[in-house]
């Protein structure tokens, strides 16, 4: 089930969708789902980030780069980052290379507190495409995350949230800039799992639902210039794309 947020004349509507039209709900988080009877036909959608969280959640693999203690690391990038789906990313000048970094997003469908690897994906209502911008750059001066990353449109989310991923550590993401394929990896990458990198979060901080928690890039941070157009592909679930201004 694809699950979208889109524009209509009354504002923001939730949809899913259905026989080639987006049909509006009133709560994607609510089981069973309540149809509203209005409809958008597919190829008048107009898809915005399908969800607004309270907390965008990022993992730093740190086994893997350096000798930390601890498996993984989470950090917190500011909502203010959010952006829709083909709307500009305004690439911070004069402060170093700026990367794109296609990921596998996690949205969270109920509150989520100390998960363990058995119950984790129960708490999920699915995955969409995130690219997690960068000015890598501030890495050196800034081990928090929070200058490099707190750029205007630094993180795209979309198009839709797919809910129907049988494997979530079994995911291809392509990084294609301008038509051309400049990264190739996949979820099967990533040193932690999905489950893995929930239950270490949800161990310190609750989750709740239409939190996002993006996944780590598997080798997939590639390095743009203003007028570049970037796709970030994940296999079974949409192409989200966006141009760097």
């Amino acid at each position: 089930m694809r699950i979208a947020r889109i524009t209509t004349p009354e504002g923001p509507q939730h949809a899913i969708l259905r026989d080639g039209s987006w049909d509006h709900i009133a709560d994607p988080f609510a089981r069973p789902l309540t149809y509203t009877g209005a409809s958008t036909a597919d190829a008048d959608a107009v898809f915005l980030a399908p969800v607004r969280p309270a907390v965008i959640v990022g993992i730093a693999h740190n086994l893997t780069n350096n000798n930390h203690p601890l498996p993984i690391q989470a950090w917190l990038k500011s909502v203010h980052t959010l952006a829709d789906p083909d709307a500009p990313i305004l690439a911070a000048r004069g402060r170093g290379t700026v990367n794109v970094e296609g990921e596998l997003a996690v949205v969270i469908g109920k509150t989520s507190t100390a998960l363990t690897v058995e119950n984790a994906l129960e708490h999920i209502l699915g995955y969409t495409c995130v690219n997690d911008v960068t000015n890598v750059d501030q890495g050196a001066v800034d081990e928090r995350n929070f200058q490099g990353k707190a750029g205007v449109n630094y993180t795209p989310l979309g198009p839709w949230i797919e809910t129907d991923i049988p494997n979530p550590g079994l995911v291809g993401i392509d990084v294609i800039v301008n038509g051309e394929v400049k990264a190739k990896s996949g979820s099967f990458n990533l040193p932690s799992s999905v489950e893995e990198c929930l239950v270490y979060v949800t161990s310190w901080l609750t989750l709740e639902p239409g939190d996002v928690v993006m996944t780590g890039a598997p080798g997939t941070a590639v390095a743009v210039e203003p007028g570049d157009r970037v796709d970030i592909d994940l296999g079974g679930i949409g192409r989200l794309s966006n141009r760097v201004a």
